[in-house]
């Protein structure tokens, strides 16, 4: 009988322990969460994109005439002053050598030339003595005319012998100046020739800076011949006269206007450096992302306003990451942006009170990706669930979770 009891009461612990130890596997535990808290302060708003510099106004240095260009011996990142450094040499084109033959046919067609020149000159110099005898015998018959001395028919006749004097000087004048031409001419054929009829050695040209700055890049540097306007080097003013060039989504760049404070930042240096919107472009363009995604980019101009002492080493062409403010408040009330969620139209938030979690309606302003800006619907200090998951329901019990420190 005893034995029996004992049974009994073994069996009746047996079923508690089970039972309690069900109870305690299906029990409702509550919901491991990350926790934000509702903060008052500063925030901004702004459109990331990336951006390059480059210099507002580069020069390009390019070949004066055709000719050889010897080897550039300035580099890259060097100083230049405008109107004295000399950056590069080049060598007039040659001209063709003459054979023996045309080479004397030139000679002579100087010397002939030369000859009608000296002609000219003295023909010049008749009609000159012939103009100035004219000019005195029309001055002695109009003394005369005056004096009733003399007919009229008298007078006619100096004054339209002073005229034909007048206009043979004229034209023993052009024909001076033709034969010039022509003896110049001439000359020009035997331009860059040696006395045999070969070539030359030319002055070599300097070709000197246009501007002060530095040297951007080197589009020609070994030995080479060029034809005239072929690009030799770039030269820019880094220090003052660096700017950001930002290709902006058109939904973006309706929203930026000039004048909007500008971040610029992921540079190299240690300091955020700052600037200002200074232009943005009225045509768009279309661009495809590196997903093939057709894009509307809009170029939107930025100007640093920091000295140069503030951005040792960034040069033209450098990536940069320019954050445009588009909106900013010295003190508002927001919350981060992961703990917001839609209920039907508006959005919603968990706030966690004694333990459990309470869907709270709120209104948001701007909204960055990392802040939003409360409106209503909570105060400082409360604490909303981060990330909250589709098993979070109102009134659900939820822990912090708590992170494992890494070693």
């Amino acid at each position: 009988m005893a034995h029996s009891r004992s049974r009994l009461w073994i069996t009746l612990g047996l079923a508690a322990l089970l039972a309690a130890a069900l109870a305690f596997a299906f029990w409702p535990r509550p919901l491991l969460v990350d926790l934000g808290t509702v903060q008052r302060g500063p925030m901004q708003l702004s459109i990331d994109e990336e951006g390059r510099t480059r210099v507002r106004d580069p020069y390009v240095l390019s070949a004066p005439v055709a000719g050889r260009l010897l080897r550039v011996e300035a580099e890259p990142g060097d100083r230049v002053v405008g109107g004295q450094s000399v950056v590069a040499r080049m060598l007039p084109g040659l001209p063709t050598p003459l054979d023996r033959r045309a080479h004397a046919q030139a000679r002579a067609q100087v010397e002939s030339r030369a000859a009608a020149l000296r002609v000219a000159r003295a023909e010049q110099a008749g009609a000159g003595a012939e103009q100035r005898l004219a000019s005195l015998e029309l001055r002695r018959t109009r003394a005369l005319h005056a004096r009733d001395a003399v007919a009229q028919a008298e007078l006619d006749r100096s004054e339209r012998t002073a005229g034909i004097a007048q206009a043979a000087l004229e034209r023993a004048q052009a024909a001076v100046v033709q034969a010039e031409a022509e003896l110049a001419n001439a000359r020009a054929g035997l331009l860059g020739l040696a006395d045999d009829g070969t070539p030359a050695a030319p002055l070599a040209l300097a070709l000197v800076a246009p501007l002060s700055g530095q040297i951007l890049r080197l589009m020609q540097e070994s030995e080479t011949s060029l034809a005239a306007g072929t690009p030799i080097l770039e030269i820019g003013d880094i220090a003052g006269d660096l700017e950001v060039l930002v290709e902006l989504l058109s939904s973006d760049a309706v929203q930026v206007a000039p004048g909007d404070t500008v971040l610029i930042d992921n540079w190299g240096g240690p300091q955020v450096l700052n600037g200002v919107v200074d232009r943005i472009e009225p045509a768009g363009f279309t661009k495809f992302s590196a997903l093939g995604v057709e894009e509307q980019r809009v170029n939107t101009l930025i100007r640093l306003s920091d000295p140069p002492e503030r951005r040792p080493g960034l040069g033209h062409g450098f990536r940069v990451l320019a954050r445009i403010l588009v909106w900013q408040s010295a003190e508002t009330l927001y919350l981060p942006s992961s703990a917001l969620f839609r209920q039907g139209s508006d959005w919603a938030v968990f706030a966690v009170e004694a333990g459990r979690a309470r869907r709270v309606a709120v209104q948001i302003g701007a909204n960055n990706g990392h802040q939003a800006q409360l409106l209503a619907g909570l105060e400082a200090g409360e604490r909303v669930v981060l990330f909250p998951s589709a098993e979070l329901s109102d009134g659900a019990r939820v822990r912090p979770r708590q992170l494992t420190p890494r070693r």
